[in-house]
């Protein structure tokens, strides 16, 4: 596969109005299309923003020609899972080739709003995978004109068919940082949406993800390796560091987030946040050409695409420095 590198588009962060405009913006300067982040609440209050992915997606799709699809919205909690499947077909539908779902296990800064118990992380890896299943029998059986139910653990399903679909289901992505995720998403889904780690990780990731594939007989080869990397450019390394601890402090947090429920708790743990817990976890520099590096060193592991996230509210700076400095450098 050619390698794209897309703009991911915090709507945790920046208003729905300028996200629309700086994806415009992306697309000139070579970006190839959009991850729109689907949050109910931003990560801390400085963030300011939430608006809802599916209206903001569907306006993108009028005014950009590239790729889009959230990243990554979970089909569990806030949604049934026939919900997003209905989503999904009618922008596929509306923007043929250009849509693919991307889905999680949750978090309960954005999940737990509707009330309801907050399972652990292992429920909420067979929740999705259940969704996915159900979103699958909706995109196959719609797709062959027919009716399809679902009973399962979690979910129940009625016999029904979505109306509006597309010429052919959009791909479903399943994202993940964990080994065993991965292989159950080599064998379910359609691609691999992860976080920038360690390279050693992102390896035993790869090769878990090709182990479930092959199981089911796909070729690994041809599915999507999908990327997103929060990162933190500014004219001045002190700028760029000051961004990202304003805007984007939970980079630097050292521990698992799915089970923290409110911004405000967010916030008063970004106070422990300090310039050097962002080493390892995101780039922080002035410098394109030390962000550049750091990116090819993901294409060199294998990624197909790649979608960019600056934490600072300086973006159109940033979109012309990185599609003038950075996107023409990077190499397959």
């Amino acid at each position: 596969m050619a390698l794209t590198v897309g703009y991911a588009a915090a709507l945790e962060q920046i208003h729905p109005r300028e996200v629309l405009e700086l994806a415009v913006l992306a697309e000139q300067h070579g970006f190839s299309g959009v991850m729109a982040a689907d949050h109910f609440q931003p990560w801390v209050p400085a963030q300011g923003q939430s608006s809802f992915v599916w209206n903001v997606l569907a306006a993108l799709g009028e005014r950009t020609t590239g790729d889009l699809g959230p990243g990554v919205t979970a089909p569990t909690f806030r949604w049934h899972p026939a919900m997003v499947a209905q989503a999904s077909a009618t922008l596929a539908a509306m923007y043929p080739g250009r849509h693919w779902l991307g889905i999680g296990s949750g978090e309960a800064l954005n999940e737990h709003v509707v009330g309801g118990y907050w399972p652990e992380a292992p429920e909420r890896i067979h929740r999705m995978f259940e969704a996915l299943e159900i979103i699958r029998k909706l995109f196959t059986g719609s797709l062959a004109g027919r009716d399809v139910k679902h009973q399962g653990t979690y979910y129940r399903l009625e016999s029904t068919r979505l109306w509006t679909m597309p010429d052919e289901a959009p791909d479903v992505l399943v994202a993940t940082a964990g080994p065993v995720t991965a292989r159950r998403a080599g064998r379910h889904a359609d691609g691999l949406i992860t976080v920038g780690a360690p390279p050693e990780k992102i390896a035993h990731l790869f090769a878990r993800f090709d182990e479930g594939a092959r199981e089911v007989g796909r070729d690994p080869a041809t599915m999507p390796r999908v990327l997103q990397v929060h990162l933190s450019w500014a004219a001045t390394d002190e700028e760029a560091m000051a961004n990202a601890l304003r805007e984007w402090p939970n980079g630097g947090m050292r521990f698992p987030k799915a089970d923290v429920r409110n911004p405000s708790d967010f916030e008063q743990m970004a106070r422990l946040v300090r310039p050097e817990d962002f080493a390892g976890r995101m780039v922080v520099s002035a410098d394109p050409d030390v962000h550049r590096a750091a990116l090819q060193r993901y294409v060199d592991l294998g990624f197909d695409r790649i979608y960019l996230h600056n934490v600072g509210r300086n973006q159109r700076e940033w979109i012309e420095v990185f599609g003038r400095d950075v996107l023409p450098a990077l190499t397959r």
